[in-house]
């Protein structure tokens, strides 16, 4: 048996060998007996040596990720597009912007009885937003990451013959390293064209920056306004303005920011890559050449058709952001009314918000998640509403407790809201709605079956 067994380990530690001198760093190759044996064993030479140096270049590049993904190749790539127009910003810009801070605080005290912010709002360079914003992003992008490089690793399992899967079997892993540098690349590329889109912290609607920070990009202030037919100064203040409430809410509400980040991961967390496009792809691919495979995670191609769980987890993230930037559209236009072209702003941020740019586009495309609450409109109609019933403390006081906060069934019927808050401040009970009823009707019935299990107890039969 031991001499049956040679041949075999012989020719194991052979092929060994022959890796070992197609991949080693110094790229010695393969000496003239390494060529024939390779012939003796029914392997083109010239084909396995070309295939191991494309391996070889594709692993230099992918290889620092050790097992996990390469994040530092988004935070390179991003930080390289948003920092190719210049990294400062001019003395006079940051006292523009210090001014319209200081006059929006005023004005925002008068319009909600939210308070002002610990930290002073600041004016931050595409750079800096890049540098805070980027765990966020690559917090919402790892579960579609992570599924992408798993499905990379399965596909290579899969369409490898048995015969060969002992000698292949670093590919899995290796492929996992190519799919997840990739992806972070394409994040990076993806945050990186946004720094030079946003104009504050809190223009994607998302809490994005850390510890409730107002921030504005002088950088992008210019190309927002551009088309706006408005001033400097009212645009400063507005967006100020806006800006400033928006960090103020999360800085409030601090169970707010874990709400959103974690409905946007429930999402993100129910992607599943699509395999038949990775299949067909695998058997074509060049690890030396990438480039169908990075255009196919920036199509979006990957990710399937959103299943009815998704849809559910959508639908609730979207109301939660129309929610929360209904509220800042309200508070904004009350704190804003004295500027003259306040209503044009207000629509222009609305339709930006609505159509998104192309840097928000890409970002959907990537982690197949859309930023854009559709119905603003509405929920801001609902905050209108409840301010002029109930005035701006009591609507305040929905920020307090998460489960004081407005649900979609209070955009589509305002009333029953300001009903509801009209008894709360009265000191009656609260008007009884369906989910009363039925919560009545289930402890009736519970009640009503403890009471025949009761009655069907037999008597004790011991003796008295």
């Amino acid at each position: 048996m031991a001499d049956d067994d040679t041949p075999d380990r012989s020719g194991e530690e052979e092929f060994q060998e022959l890796l070992r001198n197609l991949l080693g760093a110094g790229g010695a190759g393969l000496d003239p007996a390494q060529l024939e044996g390779l012939s003796r064993m029914g392997v083109d030479p010239a084909m396995l040596q070309q295939i191991m140096g494309q391996m070889q270049a594709a692993f230099s590049q992918a290889g620092s990720a050790g097992d996990g993904i390469d994040w530092g190749a988004a935070k390179t790539q991003a930080l390289h597009l948003s920092n190719k127009d210049g990294l400062s910003i001019s003395t006079g810009d940051r006292a523009e912007f210090e001014q319209a801070f200081a006059l929006a605080t005023l004005w925002l005290s008068e319009a909600t009885s939210i308070s002002e912010l610990a930290a002073p709002p600041v004016a931050i360079t595409r750079g800096d937003w890049v540098e805070q914003t980027l765990p966020v992003w690559q917090e919402l992008a790892e579960p579609v990451a992570e599924s992408i490089a798993g499905a990379l690793t399965s596909v290579i399992d899969e369409q490898t013959p048995e015969e060969m899967k002992q000698l292949v079997a670093g590919a899995g892993a290796f492929m996992r390293r190519i799919g997840g540098s990739l992806f972070a690349a394409q994040l990076g590329g993806v945050v990186g064209r946004l720094s030079l889109e946003v104009v504050s912290g809190g223009d994607v609607g998302i809490p994005v920056m850390p510890d409730a920070v107002a921030a504005i990009l002088p950088q992008n202030f210019a190309d927002f306004g551009r088309d706006l037919e408005v001033t400097d100064d009212q645009l400063a203040l507005y967006l100020a303005t806006r800006e400033l409430a928006h960090a103020r809410l999360f800085r409030h509400a601090r169970w707010l920011r874990l709400h959103v980040i974690s409905q946007v991961t429930e999402f993100a967390r129910g992607i599943h890559v699509d395999t038949s496009a990775l299949e067909e792809l695998a058997s074509r691919f060049d690890p030396s050449n990438p480039e169908e495979l990075r255009s196919l995670i920036e199509s979006g191609a990957l990710l399937p058709q959103r299943t009815q769980a998704q849809e559910a987890a959508l639908t609730r993230l979207e109301n939660l952001l129309a929610t929360i930037e209904g509220w800042v559209d309200v508070v904004t236009a009350d704190a804003t009314a004295r500027l003259p072209e306040a209503a044009r702003i207000a629509e222009a941020v609305r339709r930006r918000r609505a159509v998104g740019g192309p840097a928000e586009q890409a970002m959907a495309s990537l982690v197949g998640l859309e930023l854009r609450p559709r119905r603003l409109r509405e929920a801001s109609a609902m905050w209108r509403a409840v301010t002029d019933a109930v005035g701006a403390t009591e609507r305040d006081s929905l920020w307090d407790y998460p489960d004081l906060m407005p649900q979609s069934e209070d955009i589509d019927d305002p009333q029953a809201l300001i009903a509801r808050l009209k008894a709360r401040a009265a000191g009656e009970e609260l008007p009884r709605d369906a989910m009363d009823e039925a919560l009545d009707e289930l402890l009736a019935q519970a009640a009503g079956e403890d009471d025949g299990r009761a009655d069907d107890t037999p008597d004790d039969p011991r003796p008295v």
